[in-house]
């Protein structure tokens, strides 16, 4: 959906036959994640659904708080290195690998006996109970399993077999969710997510390594690690401000407001977000090995570009479209559900700004691939400080709405972004989103006249949802015919 790129020879860089490959390989893989991933995620969401019936809002507080716990842990335990791989011009040496696998490993093992040694402490700080102290505990040790599919996973995803990739995370997500639903049905509570947890790490792990077998090798070299290192440091400083960004700022917010609108935070969030889960992050897991094999081609990047943002703004538009007209409808007439209507104002801001961000975070990807990671830097810095400044400002005056509020003021920042890669490579950036914004105008103005006209019962909401999604595909089948089209030939290798 979002790489086919077009024939255009990169000046002698790279063969016909190269660049046939890699967009065949690149749409096949986005094709393989996105529609597995989508499967995955309906299960996800279904299962979240019944998680929200079933738990308070304080449960999930406690669960958002301590995972992010965990994620402020994680950032500790690479420094860049698996990025490194997959951005590596040349082959991967056996030294490449053991350098990376014995530096993270020794990291991972120092970060998590430190942390359970101090787990104890930790829950203290928040509150938090026996249950919450053994969640704190599992989570641990499930990210030093978890840190041993580096390797396997970095393989496989050098080769763009993402069909492989893609199993366990099925077996993951059913492991955990499936645990989670029917302990917390039980009345397991907080424990739930405890057990959950741990069975999706060891299915994890044994999963991975069953579909891409690694020999396990322990050593340094010296020469390998320089040359990860170069592109590592400076992409994990990256990483460790979009962590005070979003995993710090949770960890703050659970010491600053109560665990019930810390709760309602993660409800509107995930469920704003469910299009980038859907959509955005199989594209971008994708595309960054996709546009690092295409970084001596400004050319060729500036088109894979394009069909990324066509293909990220066609599907994630009338997707988000359809949540923000139908999330507050449904609320109130679900059973049990109503005690998340106080979050829907969150869930409006974060919609609008998942939908923004969506666009961005390709182009910082592009950046990121072609080893313009200072540049993706101090764009972190930029972002970091605007969201610490204006959720400790908004928080004041519009209580926990403020942490909303300033995620979307902070995705008005994206014409920076595009201004900056644009000086690295040619794209229309308009032109690219301007047929999916038509469409979803056009989709928005279906729902607000229907909707006021028409009874609010779910028998009048699937219609008239149905509708606006099909006038959507007919605007954009009559307006991009000829570039869809194109999509399918290369999906079936006629191109």
């Amino acid at each position: 959906m979002a790489t086919f790129f077009g024939k255009t020879m990169a000046e002698g860089i790279m063969s016909e036959i190269d660049i046939a490959i890699l967009k065949k390989k690149s749409l096949t893989g986005i094709v393989t994640l996105t529609s597995r991933t989508f499967l995955l995620q309906l299960v996800a969401f279904g299962a979240t659904f019944l998680l929200t019936i079933f738990l308070e809002p304080s449960i999930f507080g406690i669960f958002y708080v301590v995972s992010a716990i965990i994620s402020f842990l994680g950032y500790f335990s690479d420094i860049g290195l698996a990025a490194a791989l997959i951005q590596k011009k040349e082959e991967l040496s056996a030294e490449d690998l053991s350098t990376t696998f014995t530096i993270q490993q020794t990291m991972v093992g120092t970060i998590v006996i430190i942390s359970y040694i101090f787990s104890p402490q930790i829950a203290h700080f928040y509150s938090l109970d026996a249950a919450g102290l053994a969640l704190l505990r599992v989570l641990i040790i499930s990210f030093f399993v978890s840190s041993l599919k580096t390797i396997p996973s970095v393989l496989l995803e050098r080769k763009l077999e993402f069909n492989k990739l893609v199993i366990p995370n099925i077996l993951e997500t059913l492991g955990f969710y499936l645990t989670a639903v029917i302990l917390a049905w039980k009345g397991w509570g907080i424990t739930s997510f405890t057990w959950a947890a741990a069975i999706r790490a060891g299915v994890g792990l044994i999963s991975m390594y069953a579909i891409s077998p690694w020999s396990i090798r322990v050593g340094i070299s010296q020469t390998a690690a320089k040359g990860l290192l170069r592109f590592g440091l400076p992409f994990q400083l990256n990483s460790f401000l979009a962590l005070l960004k979003d995993d710090l700022l949770t960890i703050f917010l659970g010491k600053v407001l109560p665990y019930a609108q810390v709760g309602y935070i993660g409800w509107a969030k995930k469920w704003a977000e469910v299009p980038l889960r859907l959509i955005m992050d199989s594209v971008i897991r994708v595309t960054f090995p996709a546009y690092s094999r295409l970084q001596e081609s400004k050319e060729l990047l500036g088109k894979a570009i394009e069909k990324t943002l066509f293909g990220l703004s066609l599907s994630i538009f009338p997707i988000s479209m359809g949540l923000l007209f139908f999330v507050k409808p449904l609320i109130e007439i679900i059973p049990r559900y109503g005690k998340w209507e106080p979050a829907i104002i969150s869930f409006y801001l974060f919609a609008v700004a998942s939908v923004i961000s969506s666009l961005s975070t390709p182009l910082t990807n592009a950046l990121n691939a072609v080893g313009k990671i200072k540049v993706t830097l101090w764009l972190m810095v930029m972002w970091t400080t605007l969201t610490w400044a204006l959720t400790v400002t908004l928080i004041p005056l519009f209580g926990f709405h403020g942490v909303a509020l300033g995620m979307l003021l902070i995705t008005s920042t994206v014409a920076v972004v595009v201004a900056l890669v644009k000086r690295f490579t040619a794209f229309s950036f308009w032109g690219s989103i301007r047929v999916p914004v038509t469409g979803v105008v056009l989709q928005a103005v279906v729902y607000t006249g229907l909707l006021w006209v028409l009874p609010h019962t779910l028998l009048f909401y699937i219609p008239i949802g149905l509708l606006g999604v099909i006038l959507y595909g007919i605007i954009v089948w009559s307006l991009e015919r000829e570039r869809i089209v194109r999509f399918v030939e290369i999906f079936q290798g006629k191109s």
